[in-house]
């Protein structure tokens, strides 16, 4: 028997898991003493059975301990397999030392979580010259791709679409999901010039006129490169794009500066937001 148990605001997927796969829906207690220390009790028998902890790692740090300590626990009270389930998978974007003396975060926080779980299952995690989440977890990975569910829903509900890729790195995902959809694709040049700043190229946007733009990322943090690319598309005389995220972090009021720039916003559920309107959840267990 698995047992899904959710970590708090996890409690829909997790449900929505173990309807699926005819499982156990578990419970846990989680709260904070006054000094700001996490209580954890698992409110499940789970002795005997596989465990699955569902949490997204969106804003990943006031989670961690309540994670861990979740993870130790259903090991000490006789779980078989400690599992996570982590739609989004946070701190893989640091994989390099940029400058002398920085943390490489990625590496550091797969150990973390490699001495609490057996295995990790996530969504198209943001990767650079990582390759394989092997290169940093010494347990097993399973990484789904959201690109079949986003290609159903631009054919669902977008007419002429025009797929456009963030960067040259998004080049191969944002193939894969125009060809799933059966529409053409184009690939921006981006150039970051800081956390919360970066510029667009789009050249040679004319000859696409008459399709609806659909701009696609993984995440959409600061939202300045879809804001960035919504601008160009605005003054070459399209339709204000149609944008695509799969995962919906939108710190500070992204969010807004990017709806006042697009005809619509739709996100997958890897991360609880209001603009989601695309399940992976069937995914993470196929």
């Amino acid at each position: 028997m698995t047992i899904y148990i959710p970590l708090p605001g996890n409690e829909a997927m997790a449900a929505e898991l173990a309807e699926l796969t005819n499982s156990e829906l578990g419970a846990l207690e989680l709260r904070r003493f006054p000094d700001e220390e996490t209580y954890v009790r698992i409110a499940s028998d789970v002795a005997g059975n596989a465990v699955e902890l569902v949490c997204t790692l969106a804003r990943p740090d006031p989670q961690l301990p309540g994670l861990l300590f979740a993870a130790y626990t259903a090991r000490e009270l006789g779980a078989t397999s400690v599992g996570l389930i982590a739609p989004y998978l946070a701190y893989m974007r640091q994989d390099k030392r940029f400058s002398d003396g920085e943390s490489v975060s990625s590496q550091h926080f797969a150990r973390l979580l490699a001495g609490a779980f057996d295995r990790v299952v996530t969504v198209d995690p943001h990767l650079h010259r990582i390759h394989d989440l092997g290169e940093v977890f010494s347990i097993n990975t399973k990484v789904v791709h959201a690109a079949p569910a986003l290609a159903d829903w631009i054919k669902a509900h977008v007419e002429k679409p025009l797929i456009v890729g963030p960067d040259v790195e998004s080049e191969q995902w944002v193939a894969d999901v125009a060809q799933r959809a059966g529409a053409p694709h184009l690939v921006l040049t981006k150039v970051r010039l800081g956390d919360r700043d970066v510029e667009v190229i789009a050249p040679g946007l004319q000859k696409w006129k008459g399709l609806q733009p659909v701009l696609v990322d993984d995440i959409a943090s600061s939202g300045r490169t879809m804001i960035e690319a919504a601008h160009h598309f605005e003054k070459a005389g399209f339709a204000k794009p149609v944008c695509v995220v799969v995962h919906p972090l939108f710190a500070d009021d992204a969010y807004e500066a990017l709806e006042a720039v697009s005809s619509r916003i739709v996100s997958t559920n890897t991360i609880p937001h209001v603009s989601v309107g695309i399940s992976i959840t069937s995914l993470l267990v196929s």
